[in-house]
């Protein structure tokens, strides 16, 4: 389109315009008082849409200590861990235990940047504008990731809890880390180009990007600390629990009984405390996660719902150039539509079992107060405007990218069995939403949660059937592709 410069600006008379009608209508000079003071979430904050989501559930799983990612964009880490803990806490008997995010956080960096300088060999051909080398250049070693990354860590090197890693200032405010190392590794990264150019071997390479990585396990170690090979773990069931000989905490043998005076309830009370203990000394990180962990990080598949035409339903995808961990291989999904995806969420919770979960948590959001729903925050009458994209627009678009993961704890059915709300665990602190917690509505639901963690067990058979199709492989800057933080 050829047009010359005059029709292409904005015209004063269209300007004056635009002025008028906006003054003239009572409206908008409430909405601009509201919004100027307040800021736009507020003034858009509607009340009838907030005692519409009430926050109580027919289903809800009872989870330990709410956690904080803090400055950090180890999301898709903490919901992670946050749905394992609640498994490992009711095997155990525990009244609640949290995993070392920092821990996982380590390898993670290290890895990223080991299959980063990877790719640059893989992709020494290409130039350095090219949309395939921008997308691996990016954001070398960033916090963001998927639950396939996470089980790719898991896998190798294991759990650890929180008392064996704590937190560091630069797990928890990760940006000046992140950044220098970023610099480093692109340093290292032109240097394996140039080098390649003057004709250096391929064995020569790689053996030089075997030096660079040992200046990343330095940065590492500096910012975080050095990881535990070993450690010791200790911890006390709940009350109305024995541990056995292997550490298994089990009820009471004397509950229920008439002759119950043997039972710890009747002893004397001494001030000790005479829970029953759970005690490792010297534990490997692998044999942590293999003893204590009562599921497979292996036994679950991501779900995705992208109502694209490009992007098929009932169609496995791959996505290159996503790993986080070399030779674990890049994610994985299985696109399904919403019906399906929506009972698999719903059967795995009605079971008892928590879900991870990704989204766009800044749509239609009150991060402060706890909702995620289009019903409460009003943009549409603050600003007089409708807001009528779909997913396929707001995935196609890049206006809703998943961008957060957080886990599904709860749900609450109506008269009709259908699910009318959703209980969110976040990993903000206590202070985000309600004590931590988020409700969110079925039909932001519908909306704006793109991808699921399912267990095996819980996938239809059709469903369970595509596991073992051949991938579609989808290049890394296409939709689905984005890491959540």
């Amino acid at each position: 389109m050829t047009t010359d410069a005059s029709a292409r600006a904005i015209k004063p008379e269209l300007l004056r315009t635009y002025t008028e009608d906006f003054n003239k209508d009572r409206a908008n000079l409430i909405a601009a008082d509201a919004a100027v003071s307040a800021g736009v979430l507020k003034a858009a904050t509607d009340y009838r849409g907030v005692r519409a989501l009430p926050r109580d559930f027919s289903i809800e799983l009872k989870q330990g200590s709410i956690t904080n990612q803090e400055r950090s964009g180890r999301c898709w880490m903490f919901a992670s861990l946050n749905t394992l803990r609640y498994e490992l806490m009711h095997r155990w008997n525990l009244e609640d235990f949290e995993f070392s995010e920092t821990y996982l956080f380590f390898w993670d960096a290290m890895e990223k940047s080991n299959t980063y300088l990877e790719n640059v060999l893989r992709t020494l051909d290409e130039a350095t504008d090219s949309r395939l080398f921008e997308a691996i250049n990016w954001g070398p070693s960033d916090d963001g990731g998927w639950w396939q990354m996470f089980a790719a860590l898991v896998n190798k090197y294991g759990l650890v809890p929180k008392s064996a890693y704590p937190e560091s200032e630069n797990s928890r405010n990760s940006d000046d880390f992140k950044q220098y190392l970023n610099s480093k590794l692109r340093e290292f990264a032109a240097e394996l180009r140039r080098r390649s150019v003057v004709g250096a071997s391929e064995g020569e390479l790689r053996a030089l990007k075997d030096e660079y990585m040992g200046t990343v396990y330095r940065i590492c170690a500096v910012s975080l600390g050095e990881p535990p090979e070993k450690f010791d773990f200790f911890a006390r069931t709940k009350d109305d629990a024995e541990a056995d000989a292997d550490g298994k905490a089990e009820s009471c043998k004397c509950e229920g009984k008439s002759d119950a005076k043997a039972c710890k309830s009747d002893k004397p009370k001494t001030g000790k405390d005479e829970r029953p203990q759970i005690r490792e000394i010297g534990i490997t990180p692998l044999e942590f996660y293999r003893k204590y962990v009562p599921v497979d990080v292996n036994d679950f598949v991501t779900l995705a719902n992208a109502p694209l035409k490009n992007r098929p339903f009932n169609q496995r995808y791959r996505i290159r150039f996503s790993a986080n961990v070399a030779e674990a291989g890049d994610m994985e999904f299985v696109n399904v539509p919403l019906d399906v995806f929506k009972k698999a969420a719903l059967d795995q919770l009605t079971a008892g079992h928590p879900i991870w979960f990704a989204c766009d948590c800044t749509q239609f959001a009150l991060r402060k107060d706890g909702f995620f729903d289009q019903s409460v925050v009003r943009v549409d009458q603050l600003f007089g405007t409708e807001f009528t994209g779909d997913k396929a627009h707001g995935l196609e678009y890049g206006d809703s990218p998943s961008n957060h993961a957080m886990t599904f704890t709860g749900v609450n059915l109506g008269e009709d069995g259908k699910p009318n709300r959703w209980k969110v665990e976040n990993s903000w602190g206590k202070d985000a939403g309600k004590d931590g917690y988020y409700v969110m509505s079925d039909a932001w639901f519908d909306r704006y949660v793109t991808e699921l963690i399912i267990r095996k067990e819980y996938l239809d058979d059709a469903t369970r059937a595509l596991l073992a199709a051949e991938p579609v492989e989808l290049d890394p800057w296409q939709p689905l592709t984005r890491r959540c933080r």
